[in-house]
């Protein structure tokens, strides 16, 4: 089944730290840029950052610059989001993307953390920052 398989996640302390992983199930995920979001309950799903194909472009959402760092090793077709000093806010569903509809799409511009450039997603892995 063609998917994006997302784990690593679960329940943290403040101040934790958590790596997220996003991996293709036969789904080439070096093919494409792809970005990570996550979705508080209530909330609008936000983007949190977003990797180029090729792994040398990045970018970051301003609410998580300096804390997250999102990496990719195409060997294992996996997309990583590590999550540090999180707080209770940050409590969501995290899902990764991708935009196999615009296979040229980088992380350069605004809307590379914008629900509009994916049209691929996972199902998300729960984060739970609580003491």
């Amino acid at each position: 089944q063609v998917q994006l398989v997302e784990s690593g996640g679960g329940f943290v302390q403040p101040g934790g730290s958590l790596r997220l992983s996003c991996t293709g199930s036969d789904f080439p995920l070096g093919f494409y840029a792809i970005g990570w979001f996550r979705q508080a309950q209530g909330k609008e799903r936000e983007g949190v950052a977003c990797i180029s194909r090729t792994g040398v472009s990045t970018k970051y959402g301003d609410s998580v610059r300096d804390r997250v760092v999102i990496s990719r090793d195409s060997r294992k077709n996996t997309v990583y989001l590590q999550l540090s000093s999180l707080m209770p806010e940050e409590t969501a569903v995290y899902p990764c993307a991708a935009p196999p509809l615009d296979p040229h799409a980088g992380c350069s511009d605004y809307r590379s953390l914008t629900t509009h450039r994916y049209d691929f997603w996972g199902r998300g892995t729960q984060v739970t920052v609580s003491s």
